[in-house]
C-alpha cells in the first residue's frame, strides 16, 4: 500500500479522472463559510487551497471573490488552469503558501484538511489570514446509511476524508477558535462512466497496483450495473447520495 505522503500527491496522474468524477460545491455551503467576512466596498481576497482541479475554486469565484489557487501538484494546477479562467496558481501547500501575512479574507480547503499536518497548517493559515478571517473546511462525502453507498465503499475502501467526518471532524488549533459545523444533504445522479472516474479519482486506487485496480473497477461496474435506473432520455444512472460538511473558524485578532 502507499505512503500517506505519496497518495496525498497522487491525484496529478488522475486529473482528467478527477474533474469528471468528484461533484462540485453546493454553492450554498461555500456562502455560508465566506459569510462572516463579507467585504463591503471591495470583494473578498480568498485563496483555494488544495484547489486541484478547480472544483471549489469555480464556486469561490461565482461569489465574486478574488481568488488565487494553490496545490502541491503541478498537473492539477494545469488542468484548473483549464477549467477555471483568470485565476492565478501557485504550487505550495497548507504548510507552506507563497502568500505574503494577512494578505487575504478566508482561506478555502476543499477535501483537503485531511492531508496536512493540523498544527503546522494552522499555524500557517494563521500567518496568511488577516485578523478576523475565515478557515472554512469542506468536504463531500457519500451517505453510507444508503444500501448503494455502503456497497461501493465495499468495494473502494473509505477514504481518509471518509474516516476523518466519521470520527468527529478536523482538528484546527491555534489560532483559530472552536470551529462551526453545517451539513447539506443532496442526491447526484451519476452515470457509468462518471461513476467509474470518480473512483478512479481517488487516491487509493491511483496508487494500487494494476491488478487491483482493475478489480475495483470491474466491481463498481457491476454494481452499477445491478442498481442504475433509466431516466426518461434513456440514459442509465444511480441516484447517490452526498453530505457536504462544512467547517468554518475565525483566525484570533492579533496581539
Amino acid at each position: 500500500m502507499a505512503s500517506r505522503d505519496e497518495m496525498s500527491r497522487s491525484f496529478g496522474a488522475a486529473a482528467s479522472a478527477y474533474e469528471s468524477g468528484r461533484p462540485d460545491y453546493p454553492r450554498e455551503a461555500v456562502e455560508w463559510l465566506l459569510a462572516p467576512v463579507h467585504a463591503e466596498g471591495r470583494a473578498l481576497r480568498v485563496a483555494d487551497v488544495g484547489a486541484g482541479t478547480g472544483k471549489l475554486t469555480r464556486t469561490i469565484v461565482e461569489t465574486g471573490a478574488d481568488v488565487v489557487a494553490i496545490d502541491p501538484d503541478p498537473g492539477m494546477l494545469a488542468s484548473l488552469r483549464e477549467n477555471v479562467h483568470g485565476v492565478p496558481t501557485f504550487v505550495g501547500t497548507a504548510e507552506r503558501m507563497p502568500l505574503p501575512d494577512a494578505s487575504v479574507d478566508a482561506l478555502l480547503l476543499g477535501q483537503a484538511w485531511h492531508w496536512v499536518d493540523p498544527p503546522l497548517a494552522a499555524a500557517e493559515c494563521g500567518r496568511v489570514l488577516r485578523s478576523g478571517g475565515v478557515l472554512g473546511l469542506i468536504w463531500n462525502v457519500r451517505d453510507e446509511s444508503d444500501p448503494f453507498v455502503r456497497g461501493l465503499t465495499a468495494i473502494m475502501h473509505a477514504s481518509s476524508a471518509e474516516q476523518l467526518i466519521a470520527a468527529g471532524g478536523p482538528v484546527v488549533g491555534e489560532p483559530f477558535g472552536r470551529l462551526e459545523n453545517r451539513t447539506w444533504t443532496w442526491t447526484r445522479a451519476m452515470g457509468r462512466e462518471v461513476l467509474l472516474d470518480m473512483v478512479a479519482s481517488r487516491s487509493y486506487v491511483i496508487t494500487a497496483p494494476a491488478d487491483e485496480r482493475e478489480r475495483i473497477l470491474r466491481d463498481v461496474g457491476a454494481l452499477f450495473d445491478s442498481a442504475s435506473r433509466a431516466t426518461e432520455s434513456g440514459a442509465e444512472v444511480v441516484d447517490v447520495p452526498y453530505r457536504t460538511e462544512a467547517f468554518r473558524g475565525i483566525r484570533g485578532v492579533a496581539a
